[in-house]
């Protein structure tokens, strides 16, 4: 490495870089965590959000999914949006909110971003994951819509006070 990269001086090598790899694996059997993020797909102009409903979990809820090995929030965002609503970010999403998942997992934590900038491809149809989906006005949500998600929406557009949980 040259003198212009800046990290180059906390990069470690030999022995420590071998031990600190080890600590690493060793957290990883000992404590693994799972991460994932959800979308709030907000359509200003019609006052809309954008749910789903899974085929394999009940209720209509925010799209969203696990972060990969090697892949960032914004990028397993980016990937859900597309493959559960056909939708692309067109500007950078806001991280509102990190929340604990307990119900899924005693290690989950979910990352909730709001997106406003954004194009439609084309409706998402029904596949093997996904049942229905659609845009829905923010006074006429549908019957199910999940607990968690409620209250991401009195959250972010009725300023409640966020929870620390899912």
């Amino acid at each position: 490495m040259t003198g212009n990269d800046p990290e180059q001086p906390f990069r470690q090598s030999g022995w420590p870089r071998l031990r600190t790899k080890f600590f690493h694996l060793l957290f990883l059997l000992r404590r693994p965590m799972t991460l994932g993020v959800r979308g709030l797909v907000y359509d200003r102009e019609r006052n809309s959000i954008f749910l789903i409903r899974h085929t394999y979990v009940p209720g209509w809820q925010l799209p969203g999914g696990g972060v990969e090995k090697g892949e960032t929030m914004e990028e397993a965002l980016a990937r859900e949006l597309e493959e559960e609503g056909n939708i692309a970010i067109s500007a950078a999403p806001v991280l509102k909110s990190m929340h604990f998942n307990r119900l899924s997992s005693p290690r989950d934590h979910v990352g909730l971003y709001l997106i406003e900038a954004f194009r439609q491809i084309g409706p998402k149809r029904p596949d093997h994951e996904i049942a229905e989906a659609g845009f829905f006005p923010l006074d006429r949500l549908p019957e199910g819509t999940t607990p968690a998600t409620l209250r991401r929406l009195a959250e972010t557009f009725h300023g409640v006070t966020v929870s620390p949980y899912w």
